[in-house]
C-alpha cells in the first residue's frame, strides 16, 4: 500500500517538478510590475528561451533583503549605491543597467508651494518644507523612498521631524500614496511608469518634472549562487542575457501605456 501511495504522489507531483526545471523567481521593485510590464515581456520570454519567471513585488529594500536571504534568483530594482553593495557584500553577481525612466513631482493644482514646472527638485522640495505643505512619503525604504530622501539630503533639510504634520507617511505602494496625495491634495514623489498608469489623478499634476536628479535607473542583478546554492544559475543566465540583448531591449523599448513609452533601454 506504502508504494502504491508513493507511486501515486510521485505522478501527482510530477508534473509541477518538470514544470519547475524552467522556472525562477524575480525579487522586483512594485514600479515595474504595477505597470503591467511583467505581464507583457514575460509571455514573450517565455515562448522566446522557455523561461517561466515568477514575480515578488516589493518595494527595492525588501526585494534586496529578500534576495539577500536566498529567496530569489534575479533582483529587478531601482537604487543603484544599494545594488552595487549589495553585489560587493557577496550576495549578487555583476550588475547590469537594464532600463530607464523618471521620477517627477505631483502635487494639486492649486499648488500652496507655488512650485515652477521649472524648479528642479532641490529648489521644489525647499518650497514644499518652508511652506509646510502636505507631502506624503512613501516610507518603505523603496526606490522611490530612497530617492525623495537623497533629495530632502541634498536640500539640507529634515523633514522626518515634522512627521504625522505635513510630512506624513504611508509605508506603502506608489499607488495608495498617490490616492492619498489625490485625496488630501498633497504633493509627493512618484516615478513616472505609476503616474501614467494611474487613475485616481483627480486634483493632482506634474508639478515638476525632467531634472537629471530624477533620473531613475532600473538594474537586473542574479542572486550569488556561492552565497545562495539554491539559485537556478541557467534559468537566471539565459533569463538577464535575453533581457540585455538587442531583442530583449527592442521588447523592453516597445512597451507602452496609453499610448506613452514607460521604460527606456540602456543595457551596458
Amino acid at each position: 500500500m506504502f508504494r502504491i501511495n508513493l507511486f501515486i504522489l510521485l505522478f501527482l507531483l510530477f508534473p509541477r517538478i518538470c514544470s519547475g526545471d524552467n522556472s525562477l523567481i524575480v525579487q522586483s521593485t512594485t514600479s515595474t510590475y504595477n505597470s503591467g510590464f511583467y505581464e507583457y515581456i514575460l509571455p514573450i520570454i517565455k515562448s522566446e528561451i522557455n523561461v517561466v519567471a515568477h514575480v515578488v513585488s516589493v518595494g527595492t529594500g525588501a526585494a534586496l533583503k529578500n534576495a539577500a536571504n536566498c529567496d530569489g534568483d534575479v533582483l529587478i530594482v531601482h537604487a543603484k549605491k544599494r545594488e552595487l553593495k549589495f553585489v560587493k557584500n557577496g550576495f549578487g553577481l555583476k550588475r547590469y543597467n537594464l532600463m530607464y525612466n523618471d521620477f517627477i513631482i505631483v502635487g494639486p493644482k492649486e499648488n500652496p508651494a507655488k512650485i515652477n514646472l521649472t524648479d528642479d527638485p532641490i529648489t521644489s522640495f525647499t518650497k514644499i518644507f518652508t511652506t509646510s505643505s502636505i507631502f506624503i512619503s512613501r516610507g518603505d525604504d523603496s526606490g522611490t523612498h530612497f530617492k525623495e530622501i537623497s533629495i530632502w539630503d541634498k536640500a539640507k533639510l529634515k523633514p522626518i521631524k515634522f512627521s504625522g504634520k505635513w510630512y506624513r507617511e504611508t509605508g506603502s505602494g506608489m499607488g495608495t500614496t498617490l490616492n492619498l496625495a489625490s485625496g488630501m491634495g498633497a504633493y509627493t514623489l512618484s516615478d513616472r511608469a505609476s503616474w501614467i498608469n494611474f487613475n485616481n489623478k483627480n486634483n493632482l499634476r506634474i508639478i515638476a518634472e525632467k531634472n537629471k536628479t530624477l533620473f531613475n535607473q532600473y538594474g537586473i542583478t542574479m542572486v550569488n549562487p556561492s552565497s545562495c546554492p539554491n539559485v537556478k544559475f541557467k534559468n537566471a543566465n539565459k533569463f538577464i542575457s535575453w533581457l540585455l540583448s538587442k531583442r530583449g531591449q527592442k521588447v523592453i523599448e516597445n512597451f507602452k501605456l496609453k499610448g506613452k513609452q514607460l521604460f527606456f533601454p540602456n543595457a551596458s
